[in-house]
């Protein structure tokens, strides 16, 4: 077991917090309080924002045999980039990053013409394209640093975040991770300096490989994990996990402290704040990990710990999750035959397609899914075994709680609250610590307003930012 280095704090800034200049000047403002702290920081990055999505539809139309656009994407990036490195930094560095930034764009401009050339984006391509944003960013970023005075140097993640070749959304092999951060960037710390690293991009045997969108938050905790470091901070545009979204709730209040299990359990049922698997390294290493808003630096933000406090309240948040599917496969002869049930999920298997919430009757299995790509695919092999329908514009609400078990009644409460809106399916055995159920779309709204009135009306002060609520009602 590797002795944990405490000083070690690596720090994750998300797009909206190096979107511009002006973003990035506030970025290193944060980062050099934590060396006047005494801490290493390690920082990672993502692309600017908005920046993968253009990338990908430069790629999706470089694909579509259209050179021109795809090229236009990009060299209206390239004109962002550079007006900020000049907003950035001056003399010699930002004539160095002048000359990155143009070497950048232009293996980019000729990959797209390769594409449009050939009229087929690949799965490996497409990661190769994508790339771009964080490769640029965490250059910029770095320049960035230095300009203000802090030691510090770029790091290209692929040389340090080893993964498999499934692109589009590659496993990271975390032993040989720790062993090249270890060899490649723990030296530059025990330097003084401060390393600036892309999120969301890795390699294998070389070539560029990407974690899937969100996979900058999994970068820092494979990073904080594979150093042992003493804290891992997500940084983003919100002051920490709420009890649910402050857009549908403005009474919405900030988590103080909260646990691995019902953090992980909110990011991966729709709560933006993190990446589903952000939490795992950190639980492994029993890293803390803190939700931070780099637009107000001296909120405390959302810690997130093994351990965290007894909590009065059943529940700490609501998340929604929008855009799925309630697969409905009825077989009244099959259903309890031997094998059946395999049959069946071996098709999703098949169609790598994540199953969110099973239900089953004595003549039926319902199945909620987010994929609607492969939706036709699936139900064509599954009407081989039975009969299939599905209905579409489903939402998937979810209320995390570390004892909901222990609250008596509990059941009845959610369902009061909700009387009004039609349930579609009901889980709460599969957790002790989430009560999730399926509604339309179109109620999500109402129905999360409905439960955080009803299950946030006396928060424990303890565990939830009360004080912001006081002060709110004070000035309205």
């Amino acid at each position: 077991m590797s002795t944990p280095r405490s000083h070690i704090v690596v720090m994750k800034f998300g797009g909206t917090s190096v979107e511009d200049a002006t973003a990035i000047t506030r970025t290193a403002n944060i980062v050099a309080g934590r060396v006047r702290k005494g801490l290493n920081p390690i920082v990672v990055v993502s692309a600017m924002s908005k920046v993968t999505d253009t990338l990908l539809a430069a790629a999706a139309a470089a694909g579509k045999n259209d050179r021109e656009g795809a090229l236009r994407l990009s060299d209206g990036l390239r004109t962002r980039h550079l007006k900020t490195a000049g907003d950035l930094v001056s003399g010699d560095r930002l004539t160095s990053l002048q000359l990155n930034i143009h070497h950048d764009f232009d293996a980019l401009d000729d990959l797209l013409r390769g594409i449009s050339a050939v009229g087929e984006l690949t799965p490996r391509t497409e990661d190769n394209v994508v790339s771009f944003g964080e490769r640029l960013s965490s250059q910029m970023v770095a320049a960035a640093f230095a300009e203000q005075g802090m030691s510090s140097t770029h790091v290209d993640a692929r040389t340090v975040i080893l993964t498999d070749a499934h692109y589009g959304k590659a496993t990271p092999n975390e032993h040989a991770i720790e062993n090249a951060l270890v060899s490649q960037v723990l030296p530059l710390v025990d330097l003084g300096k401060v390393p600036v690293m892309g999120g969301f991009i890795g390699s294998c045997d070389g070539i560029t490989t990407t974690l899937g969108r969100g996979g900058s938050d999994y970068t820092g905790a494979l990073v904080g994990g594979g150093l042992h470091a003493g804290a891992i901070e997500i940084w983003t545009d919100v002051n920490g996990i709420m009890t649910t979204d402050p857009r549908i709730c403005a009474d919405a209040l900030r988590v103080k402290t909260i646990s691995f299990e019902e953090a992980a359990e909110l990011a991966y049922f729709g709560a933006k704040v993190l990446h589903p698997a952000t939490i795992l390294p950190a639980v492994q290493k029993n890293i803390p990990v803190w939700v931070l808003n780099s637009r107000n630096a001296e909120n405390e933000g959302t810690k997130i710990v093994a351990t965290p406090p007894p909590c009065a309240s059943p529940f700490k948040s609501i998340a929604a999750k929008k855009k799925l599917t309630i697969i409905d496969i009825v077989a009244s002869r099959m259903l309890l035959a031997h094998g059946f049930l395999k049959m069946v999920f071996d098709v999703f298997d098949k169609h790598h397609c994540a199953i969110d919430m099973v239900s089953t009757s004595e003549v039926s299995i319902s199945v909620t899914v987010d994929s609607k790509e492969a939706l036709p695919a699936i139900c064509a092999e599954l009407s081989q075994i039975a009969d299939v329908k599905y209905e579409s514009n489903k939402a998937l609400i979810c209320l995390v709680g570390e004892d909901i078990r222990g609250h008596a009644g509990i059941s009845g409460q959610v369902f009061t609250a909700i009387s009004h809106v039609n349930v579609r399916m009901i889980s709460q055995g599969a957790s002790e610590i989430n009560m999730s159920f399926m509604i339309n779309e179109e109620d999500v709204e109402e129905a999360i307003r409905s439960l955080h009135n009803r299950f946030f009306v006396s928060p424990d002060p303890t565990v939830f930012d009360t004080e912001a609520r006081t002060v709110v009602a004070g000035k309205v």
